[in-house]
């Protein structure tokens, strides 16, 4: 076992882990933040992706002993201390861009992240920039619309 300490969400966590574990299963099970899904543990979904120092990850990618030391942003890190939503989170419930929400979590992470690179300035650049994650119900017209919306893009 190693202890570690990331940054999750603003709070300071010191955490025993086993040097194998993936940082998926860090958050879910060891910090009980369960918004980060787990969808395929093969890198293909992007459904567990979180910001690992600003930059979207697939947390199934990442060993936790290799976030020792960082900030990690989760989908529950996203709300403002009143619970109100995110942008994004606010541009995909008005934008019906989620039926299951499986992927949303995953989805929204990265939307986060593209917006803040700069690089959701138009549809085709949103949809290269989300390419990596899978959505296996809305055929994705929403979730472009969404983060164009967030973004402050027009359509």
């Amino acid at each position: 076992m190693r202890q570690v300490t990331l940054s999750v969400n603003g709070q300071a966590r010191t955490v025993e882990i086993e040097p194998r574990e993936l940082l998926v299963y860090v958050l879910r099970e060891r910090l009980g933040l369960n918004g980060t899904t787990v969808g395929c543990d093969t890198s293909s979904c992007g459904s567990c992706t979180v910001l690992l120092d600003g930059e979207s990850v697939k947390s199934c990618t990442v060993l936790g002993v290799q976030a020792d030391g960082a900030e990690i942003t989760t989908i529950e890190g996203l709300a403002g201390p009143d619970g109100s939503l995110h942008p994004v989170q606010q541009a995909f419930h008005e934008h019906h861009a989620l039926q299951c929400g499986y992927c949303t979590p995953g989805m929204v992470m990265a939307a986060v992240s593209l917006i803040a690179a700069g690089e959701a300035g138009s549809e085709e650049e949103i949809r290269i920039g989300l390419e990596g994650n899978l959505c296996r119900c809305t055929g994705y017209h929403n979730i472009v619309k969404a983060v164009q919306a967030a973004a402050g893009v027009r359509s």
